[in-house]
């Protein structure tokens, strides 16, 4: 406990006078967010440096190796600071599909030399990844995908298409489930390929939702040429990895939301619209028991998330189908919040701009909510796992 104090004095010491003041305050939106790659360009000096700093210390992913740009932390250190950066409103100087799917597939698959290749480029934020799984055909039932990568000698030509890739239009690289094996069984003939979306052959289109606006993409390959060396883990066996990057993307998507309130529960949010009784609570009785409810909700919530990480780390495994839980409830807990949000404001709410929504931030978020429960996994699916897998319930 000792040095496990002394870390926290010196990681407090040193976010303090490390992280930019600009750096402390709340993302206003997704716009706001450093997502890093190529064609990245920084909304101001200060989300450069706090980048820049974290990604010299390795705390971009604070539990990753320090041969891969990882600090090299140990989980209980991990948990410190990131109690410490909420303890000043830190913003994370990094998001990343690098960091929260491939680079944990990459540490438990990858080869020595694909590790050393593409981590510290994810830990540095210089390469933007987005995820070739889902297709027109092959949503819940992933491994019905009919993308194709025939055998071109030293290379692999893949044909196909990708749907709802999320940011493909904004990505460096795309990791991808392929067919590689027609004949076999449709789990065992998928393999897991790693390539560049400038490579000639790749084009995507953006896919316009409801809200206004989408992160979604189709994407399409036209005989894209992918050196055998981008093969990760043992041809024919992707869906190994493509299961084991699942339970990570469940994860994060369960453990998103909020972003929004920025730092406040929505009952403070709705206290702060609506006003407030003689006694200092919520003014609306119905809405604050709601409120209530949901900020209880959270807190068990993220204690679960914990619990089922600290379980994670001492058994040197990932979360498994436990990452199903933290999907679905997760997912239909940011549903909640949104629903609080617009029942808060009203008619007002429904405004698709001005100043009261934020230039239609929440009714747009409210509207993306909704494909949280679908993206990753329906919320259908996940209660079918965890009904199967962790209450080993019979099947109807």
């Amino acid at each position: 406990m000792d040095a496990l104090d002394a870390f926290r004095r010196e990681t407090r010491a040193w976010l303090d006078a490390n992280c930019p003041p600009e750096m402390r305050t709340p993302v206003a939106g997704d716009d706001d967010i450093c997502w890093g790659g190529r064609n990245w360009t920084f909304k101001s000096e200060a989300q450069k440096v706090w980048l820049t700093r974290m990604a010299a210390r390795g705390w971009t992913v604070p539990g990753w190796p320090k041969d891969y740009g990882g600090g090299g932390l140990s989980h209980e250190e991990v948990k410190i600071l990131k109690e410490e950066m909420r303890a000043i409103g830190a913003r994370s100087p990094l998001e990343s599909f690098g960091i929260w799917m491939l680079g944990p597939a990459l540490l438990a698959f990858g080869s020595e030399e694909q590790k050393k290749e593409h981590l510290p480029r994810i830990a540095r934020g210089e390469i933007r990844w987005c995820q070739g799984y889902s297709e027109p055909n092959a949503g819940s039932d992933l491994a019905s995908l009919q993308t194709r990568a025939d055998d071109g000698g030293d290379h692999f030509v893949v044909t196909g298409s990708k749907i709802w890739t999320s940011y493909a239009d904004k990505a460096d690289m795309i990791f991808c489930l392929v067919r590689t094996d027609f004949a076999a069984p449709k789990h065992l003939g998928i393999s897991f390929l790693l390539f560049d979306m400038t490579w000639p052959g790749v084009s995507t289109k953006p896919i316009l939702l409801i809200s206004g606006k989408s992160p979604f993409c189709e994407t399409f390959f036209d005989g894209v040429k992918v050196p055998k060396a981008n093969l990760v883990g043992t041809l024919n066996r992707g869906w190994d990895i493509a299961k084991y990057l699942l339970t990570h993307e469940r994860e994060m998507i369960g453990g998103g939301g909020g972003g929004l309130l920025g730092g406040r529960s929505p009952g403070q949010v709705a206290a702060s619209e609506i006003g407030t009784d003689g006694e200092g609570r919520l003014a609306a009785p119905f809405l604050r028991a709601d409120a209530a409810r949901a900020e209880v909700d959270a807190l068990a919530f993220a204690a679960t998330m914990t619990r089922y990480k600290d379980e994670a780390a001492a058994g040197g495994k990932g979360v498994g189908d436990k990452s199903s839980v933290l999907k679905y409830y997760g997912t239909e807990l940011n549903k909640r919040r949104y629903e609080l949000l617009m029942r808060a404001a009203g008619h007002e709410g429904l405004e698709w701009e001005g100043a009261r929504t934020n230039d239609g931030e929440r009714p747009r978020g409210w509207l993306r909510t909704k494909a949280n429960s679908i993206e990753g996994g329906t919320s259908e699916v996940m209660l079918d796992i965890v009904a199967k897998r962790l209450l080993q319930l019979p099947s109807a």
